[in-house]
């Protein structure tokens, strides 16, 4: 092999290398990256392999990550294969999931419902996930009314905040304005979440609060320089949209 043929051959690898990382930004959310990525091609996507991709791999989430945002429906066909053979509460709840994820909520939903029975018929993990679906359907009567339902059982010891954050988004959805708010700053001062300080502050821009709302995005950039980088890794959309946010204030 001459020189030419090495370095095409090593240019056609790295370009390969450069879409696939360009997909995986763009389908898990990691947007920001994508800029660096095509004006840095060679070490853009090395950077992006060390700092995003192998981070992946040591969770054991990567391949699954690859069929879930690249290759979507063949999990799909595997999860409908697995209901087809062992129609189980397990299999049916992951299909609902897979379903949500591609915004299939007319199919999502019946299939959760449908767990909802005997020894289910009020588990707190399924009636989260129906209530989840419901808001992301528009369904938001029947969201609130099964949060509700599911924090009131005595098998939850602690509600996650991602769980109570999409609670308080059905409630102002709903029009629960000053429930609502409740439910933002209770996600913002027992969980520190930073999703919930950037989502509390839109929902004060949207109430004609904008001095507060400035001040709710300028304490989430305050904070997030105290928290792990892997933190700031994984709420790098948060702290993009709170900087836009907080500049146009």
């Amino acid at each position: 092999m001459n020189l030419f043929q090495y370095w095409n051959n090593a240019y056609i690898f790295i370009l390969v290398l450069q879409i696939l990382c360009i997909i995986h930004a763009y389908k898990t959310g990691r947007r920001d990256m994508i800029l660096l990525l095509i004006f840095l091609p060679g070490i853009g996507t090395a950077v992006y392999i060390v700092v995003e991709i192998l981070p992946e791999i040591n969770r054991g989430e990567f391949f699954h990550n690859v069929l879930r945002y690249i290759f979507p429906n063949a999990l799909l066909h595997d999860l409908q294969r697995k209901v087809a053979i062992s129609d189980t509460v397990t299999n049916r709840l992951a299909l609902a999931s897979a379903y949500g994820e591609q915004k299939k909520y007319d199919k999502a939903i019946p299939l959760v419902k449908s767990c909802l029975s005997d020894l289910y018929a009020n588990d707190p993990g399924i009636l989260l996930l129906l209530a989840k679906l419901q808001f992301h359907a528009g369904e938001f009567t029947e969201s609130i009314t099964n949060f509700e339902k599911a924090f009131s059982s005595k098998k939850v010891f602690m509600k996650k905040a991602e769980d109570e954050l999409v609670y308080a988004q059905a409630l102002e959805s709903g029009g629960y304005l000053e429930k609502a708010e409740d439910e933002y700053k209770k996600v913002v001062r027992i969980h520190q979440s930073i999703e919930g300080m950037y989502r509390y502050g839109v929902f004060l821009k949207k109430r004609q609060r904008p001095q507060e709302a400035r001040t709710q995005f300028q304490a989430l950039l305050k904070d997030i320089g105290l928290h792990p980088r892997y933190v700031r890794r994984l709420n790098r959309k948060w702290i993009w949209l709170s900087r836009k946010e907080a500049a146009g204030l």
